[in-house]
C-alpha cells in the first residue's frame, strides 16, 4: 500500500504593522523547509485578495513522518518563536489531509 502525501493548509492573520516582518520571516522558514527537509515537498503562502493581513500556507509533507520532523526541526522552532512577535493570538487555523490531486 503507498503512502499519499499529506497536504498541510494554514490560515492566519497578520497584527497590523507587521505584514512584512511575517513575509520576510515566513519566507526564509519556506526556503529552509523545502532545502533541508527532503520530506518537505512544496511550501507555498498566498495573501488573501481582499485582506492583506490575512494570509493562507499551503504545504505538501512526503508522509505523516516528514511532518513530524518538520515540527521538530530546530528552524521550525525559531519560526514558531518569530511568528509569535507578528500574528494574532489564536487566528491561526490548520487543517491537513492526504493529497487528492496536485497538477504543475
Amino acid at each position: 500500500m503507498s503512502v499519499s502525501p499529506l497536504s498541510l493548509v494554514i490560515s492566519v492573520r497578520v497584527l497590523p504593522g507587521r505584514r512584512d516582518a511575517f513575509v520576510a520571516g515566513i519566507s526564509r522558514h519556506a526556503v529552509t523547509s523545502v532545502r533541508e527537509e527532503p520530506g518537505c515537498l512544496r511550501f507555498d503562502v498566498t495573501a488573501d485578495a481582499a485582506d492583506p493581513d490575512l494570509f493562507w500556507v499551503c504545504e505538501v509533507f512526503a508522509d505523516e513522518s516528514a511532518l513530524a520532523a518538520h515540527r521538530a526541526s530546530a528552524h521550525f522552532a525559531a519560526w514558531q518563536r518569530e511568528k509569535a512577535l507578528s500574528v494574532v493570538p489564536g487566528s491561526q487555523v490548520d487543517r491537513h489531509g492526504p493529497l487528492v490531486v496536485s497538477e504543475s
